[in-house]
């Protein structure tokens, strides 16, 4: 994922936490906001509860790919945080998949599903 599409400062993460929109799946949750950009940023957060670093690694790999894939689909101008939990953990890449359309569509943010 390119650098200008990541969100990075702390402040960010406050501000969606704070003012957020959360939508939520068994294993992962979503957080929404608006911002004044012309493209959207994504934030993922794994906590030390899902495993090892390379557990957590690898479904932070495995959800940015995801990502990737519906990025040209999505209306830009928004903030999202992606929180991992341990349901997703251990799940094969199709399930991720699933998961992560199925937020999207709860979020208004596809029109049908739309699996890559």
């Amino acid at each position: 994922m390119r650098r200008e599409l990541r969100l990075r400062r702390p402040q960010d993460f406050q501000r969606l936490r704070r003012e957020g929109r959360v939508y939520r799946r068994p294993g992962l949750l979503l957080s929404i906001a608006p911002n004044d950009l012309s493209h959207n940023r994504y934030g993922i957060i794994v906590g030390k509860r899902i495993g090892n670093a390379v557990q957590r690694n690898r479904l932070r790999r495995q959800l940015r790919a995801v990502l990737t894939t519906f990025h040209p689909q999505l209306e830009p101008g928004l903030d999202m945080v992606w929180i991992v939990q341990k349901p997703l953990k251990g799940q094969p890449y199709p399930v991720i998949v699933r998961t992560v359309n199925d937020l999207l569509l709860q979020a208004g943010l596809v029109d049908g599903t739309v699996i890559p």
